[in-house]
């Protein structure tokens, strides 16, 4: 039975970020992910497809027609980012003070993005592999007659991973249990994914 597609989509939240390891065996590279943390004061999200449409021309006409897909790119803007994800993704260092260092020879680690918009029908849940991110600015402005809570912005590099993957998300017909347990692990695509990605390398594409 099919599910009830989304007219709408709005509201950020449960954005969730996991630790992305890289291991490279034989020439293949492989990738494994931490659980899902929350962070929590979602306030927007902007990503811009990555990639250009390139046409060749041939018989006067558009003989071949390629879009490449290089990932997305853009801002994710949070109340405040935490101290683990400064730890763990920023690399910045916890001395024995409690105190955060960050280091210019630190290289800040990738990961996989989680988060949801909200929909007439259902949530809609994605997953990006593959993110990297800029430290986030400092910056803030004195308090007045009302206070503004000011906002931290990362900004979001989402790059395809060796095997071509970019990104997941949920639809109508996603099953429940891989629904429900969206942010309990990163979703790792079937094997239905695979053999369409393997058949595509086979034909070269077409």
């Amino acid at each position: 039975m099919e599910g009830k597609e989304n007219k709408v989509k709005y509201n950020i939240k449960n954005v969730h970020v996991a630790k992305q390891t890289d291991t490279e065996a034989d020439g293949t590279k492989t990738y494994s992910y931490a659980t899902p943390k929350h962070i929590t004061g979602a306030v927007a999200i902007s990503l811009d497809a990555e990639g250009e449409i390139s046409t060749f021309y041939a018989d006067g006409i558009a003989y071949y027609v390629a879009s490449a897909n290089n990932g997305y790119s853009g801002d994710l803007e949070m109340a405040i980012i935490p101290s683990w994800f400064r730890v763990e993704i920023l690399n910045e260092q916890l001395d024995t003070n409690g105190v955060l260092v960050e280091n210019a020879n630190s290289e800040t680690s990738p990961f996989a993005l989680l988060f949801e918009f909200d929909g007439d029908a259902k949530a809609i849940r994605r997953c990006l592999y593959n993110c990297t991110c800029s430290r986030p600015s400092i910056e803030s402005e004195t308090r007045e007659d009302t206070v503004e809570p000011g906002t931290e912005t990362l900004s979001i590099q989402n790059s395809p991973r060796a095997d071509g993957f970019v990104k997941a998300q949920t639809g109508p017909d996603t099953q429940t249990g891989t629904y429900d347990g969206w942010y309990k692990t990163v979703y790792v695509p079937t094997e239905a994914a695979d053999a369409a990605q393997a058949s595509a390398a086979s034909t070269g594409g077409e």
